[in-house]
C-alpha cells in the first residue's frame, strides 16, 4: 500500500511499488490530464509536481512518492483560473494541446521559485518540454504575462527545484531532429527567427 495526498485529496492505493506513478495517475485515479508521451522522460508530456518539485512522472516508481503531495493539471486550480492556466488561454498557446499540461505544471515549477524570471531563466527551465506544434515562443509570452499576475495568486505547493528532475542535461537549446520520428529538442532560441527549412522537412518527413 501507498499512501499520498494528490490535488489535495489523501490517496492510499494497493498497487505494486514498481509501477510508474503515470499510470497510477491516469488508470486508476482517472486523471487524464497528465499525459503519456514518450514513456524515458525526455519530453515532459508527463510532467507533474511532487511536493512541489517538476517531476517526470513516466519514470518515477509508484514507491517513492510515499508521504508525498502530488498535483496534476486537475489540482493546480480548482477552476482552471490559475495565472499560467489564464495566460495559456490569452496567448493562446495551445494548438493539439498535447503536451500543455506538462509545460503549465513546469512553469509552475518556475515561477514558484523565480517569480521574475529571465528569458534564458525560462528556457533553462522549459528546455526539456517538448511541443511537436512548435508553440515555444508563446509559452514564453504566457510565462511572462503569468509571472505579473503570481504575486497576487497564492500557489498551493511548497518551493522547491527549477528544472526538471529526471530529465537529460541536453547542453544546448538547438532545434534539432534527433533520430526516428524527427524529434526536437526546445527550441526557444528560435523565437523571432525562422526555423531552417531543412529542419521543418526533416519533421515533417520523419511524421
Amino acid at each position: 500500500m501507498t499512501t499520498f495526498t494528490i490535488n489535495g485529496k489523501p490517496t492510499t492505493v494497493g498497487l505494486p511499488g514498481e509501477i510508474p506513478l503515470l499510470w497510477v495517475i491516469r488508470e486508476h485515479l482517472k486523471l487524464t490530464g497528465t499525459k503519456y508521451g514518450c514513456g524515458i522522460s525526455q519530453c515532459g508530456a508527463c510532467t507533474v509536481l511532487v511536493d512541489g518539485s517538476a517531476l517526470r512522472s513516466c519514470v518515477r516508481p509508484l514507491s517513492s512518492v510515499e508521504g508525498a503531495g502530488i498535483i496534476t493539471i486537475e489540482g493546480l486550480h480548482p477552476e482552471g483560473q490559475h495565472p499560467l492556466q489564464k495566460s495559456w488561454v490569452t496567448h493562446q498557446v495551445p494548438q493539439c494541446g498535447y503536451c500543455q499540461s506538462g509545460a503549465i505544471l513546469q512553469a509552475a515549477d518556475l515561477l514558484n521559485n523565480n517569480p521574475n524570471p529571465s528569458d534564458g531563466d525560462i528556457v533553462k527551465a522549459m528546455n526539456a518540454n517538448l511541443c511537436r506544434c512548435m508553440t515555444y515562443s508563446r509559452m514564453k509570452d504566457a510565462i511572462k504575462a503569468a509571472a505579473k499576475e503570481m504575486p497576487r495568486h497564492k500557489g498551493g505547493f511548497s518551493k522547491s527545484g527549477g528544472e526538471a528532475k529526471d530529465t537529460e542535461e541536453t547542453g544546448s537549446f538547438t532545434a534539432r531532429s534527433s533520430g526516428a520520428g524527427g524529434r526536437v529538442r526546445f527550441a526557444y532560441e528560435t523565437v523571432g527567427k525562422d526555423i531552417p527549412k531543412d529542419t521543418y522537412g526533416q519533421l515533417h518527413d520523419r511524421t
